[in-house]
């Protein structure tokens, strides 16, 4: 690998990790004080931004899976802020998907009721999970 090829892959892992932490922490503050979309607070309100920060966060999850930031165990250097990104992405959307159906019936709305029931301590889990990561930017899970 020549020296320009190692700075583009550097360069790239470097903005999948400033994306992870970003997505992780706003994904948390979006989960733990946004569940009353009208009582949130600096306008996470609107369901676009909960629909496209899921997108962001999932597919962060899985780059951060396919390249993590240091040269190391590949899939298991970012396996936590990977999975966290990605569950937080996979819940976002649901909420906004359960918010706009109309059947509120049958398998898929229990399992979105008790998926959400846990939705602050799994926003407070990410924000812990942004800020570990941020500042342990070399463990091997983190």
């Amino acid at each position: 690998m020549t020296k320009s090829e190692f700075s583009v892959i550097y360069v790239v892992m470097i903005q999948l990790y400033f994306l992870s932490v970003l997505c992780n922490g706003v994904a948390g503050y979006a989960l733990f004080a946004g569940g009353d979309r009208e009582n949130a607070r600096f306008s996470i309100n609107n369901p676009v931004f909960y629909l496209v920060l899921g997108i962001i966060c999932i597919v962060t999850g899985v780059l951060k899976l396919l390249s993590p930031a240091e040269k190391g165990i590949p899939i298991l250097g970012d396996l936590i802020p990977a999975a966290a990104g990605i569950i937080a992405g996979l819940m976002l959307i649901f909420g906004i998907y359960r918010q706009n159906t109309s059947e509120k019936s049958g398998e898929l709305d229990r399992l979105g009721t008790s998926l959400m029931t846990f939705r602050k301590p799994i926003g407070i889990g990410l924000m812990v999970v942004a800020l570990l990561h941020f500042l342990l930017p070399n463990a091997l899970f983190l």
